[in-house]
This record gives structure tokens, sequence and C-alpha cells, in this order.
């Protein structure tokens, strides 16, 4: 097993890495059923929001983190024809409910699909999804195969991934970092002994729910304490409420280096 710093040295690329922004809201997305405040009926395309989720690819290797329910509608829209490898935070619904949705890969690459998630999300997966594990297989059903990871480095294809153990609520998650990218949602704190792995980033993803405190979510203060604290170059908020504000607003606020995220947003690291 590696020790943090050999961990993160491992998973330094000199490749650049393209991100995807595949969805930047909560788990009610924006706009919110039956809400009509001012954020739920803006007419600017960065106040709708799907649920939360990123693209990562590596040379011709494509990495998804999590496939909540907008997983189909995120794929068209970005045009996405072959998937490496899917990795899962945590188990919650709006991370996993559009897992049904990658037969369409199935289909178009003859092949299964590279699962990754530690133990509980596996089992959690497994009961949601009866019907891809069970004896019987229907015709059509998806077709993954399912790998556990630990709090460790682990490698799909070459292509080197840290883990990172946050925490939503008393819920264990993993943030992941692919080189000097890394990537945090629904986390409330970060151990000091994970801190350590998300030192000198180009860029970081991090949740930031709304402004007012929550129970299992970083507020935007908490969030800009964080990346105060990291110092990454660049920082990126996600997983945003209606509450949060409307985007052309709050970004006027924020410290030069922080942006706020909206759907479709790419770069490279």
């Amino acid at each position: 097993m590696c020790n943090k710093a050999e961990s993160i040295s491992l998973c330094k690329m000199n490749k650049k890495i393209k991100v995807t922004v595949l969805g930047s809201g909560t788990s009610q997305g924006i706009p919110v059923i039956a809400c009509d405040c001012k954020v739920c009926r803006s007419k600017d395309s960065r106040d709708k929001r799907l649920r939360t989720s990123v693209m990562v690819e590596v040379d011709d290797k494509l990495f998804v983190i999590d496939t909540g329910p907008d997983f189909r509608q995120q794929m068209l829209r970005e045009e996405v024809k072959n998937l490496t490898a899917i990795l899962f935070t945590h188990e919650h619904k709006d991370h996993v409910a559009g897992l049904d949705d990658v037969r369409a890969f199935n289909f178009r690459m003859r092949k299964h699909i590279d699962v990754y998630a530690e133990q509980r999300v596996q089992e959690a997966i497994q009961r949601e999804y009866a019907y891809i594990f069970a004896d019987y297989k229907y015709p059509g059903i998806p077709q993954i195969q399912m790998h556990l990871i630990e709090n460790q480095l682990f490698h799909i294809e070459g292509i080197s991934i840290l883990p990172v153990r946050i925490l939503h609520h008393k819920l264990p998650v993993f943030g992941f970092r692919f080189g000097n990218f890394a990537y945090l949602t629904d986390l409330k704190t970060v151990p000091d002994e994970e801190k350590e792995k998300l030192r000198n980033l180009d860029v970081m993803i991090v949740a930031a729910l709304r402004k007012e405190e929550h129970v299992s979510h970083m507020n935007l203060q908490e969030a800009l304490d964080l990346i105060a604290e990291l110092s990454p170059k660049q920082a990126y908020l996600t997983h945003l409420s209606h509450s949060f504000g409307l985007h052309a607003e709050e970004v006027k606020k924020l410290p030069g280096n922080v942006h706020i995220a909206y759907d479709g947003l790419s770069f490279l690291v």
C-alpha cells in the first residue's frame, strides 16, 4: 500500500485532462418542481442544473463520476459514444439512479461497463438493481462489471486515480483526484489526513449547497474556507441548490480564483 506522499506522486500525470461538468445541481435539480423562485424561473442557461456529475477524459479514456437520474440526458447532450468506466462517490439516489442507461453503451461497445465503488456502495447498487445481478439474466439488462475500491490509489487502463475520503454528515463518501484535478461532492467535512491528498492542485471542484448552514453539506462559506486552506490554482463550486442564488449575481461576489460551475462547462487541466 502506498503512503499518502507516494499516492499523490503516482497520481500526477503529464497528460492533459479534460473535465466536463455534466450536472451541477443538487438532488432536486434546478428548476425545482413546483417552485416559483427567481432562480427556478431564470432564463439564464447557467441556472438550469441537472443532478451533479462530471466526466473526465484522459487521452482516449473517458470516466464518468456518478450516474444520477439525468445520466441519459447528459450523455446525449455531450454526444458520448464510448465509456471506459463509471466511478461512484456514494449510493444516494441522485448519484446512482441512471445506471440502467449504461445499456446503450453495452449495445454500442459490445462489452460490459466497468464500475468502481467501495463495498457499501456496491451492496446498495446490488439491492437497487437486483435484476442486473439475478441468476436469470433477462435479455437486454445492463451489463456491468463491479470493481472494489478502497481508500488507496488504484488504476484503470493505466490511469491513476486517488480516492479522497470525505464525510457527508456521518456517511463516508469518496472524492477523486486525477493528476492535478480533484472532484469533491456531497461533503460536510474533510478529515485532516485526507486534506494532504488535495495539495498542489491546479483545479478543484467542490460542492457548496447554499449560503445557509446545512447538516450534511458544506455551505458557501465552508467551501470557500476549504478552498483558501488547500489553495488550488482554480476552484469551481457545484452541487448548488436554488437557494444558492442566480449565477450571474453570485459569481461577482467570489474570490478571483473561484468560479461557479454550470452544466456543460469544460476545461483542460
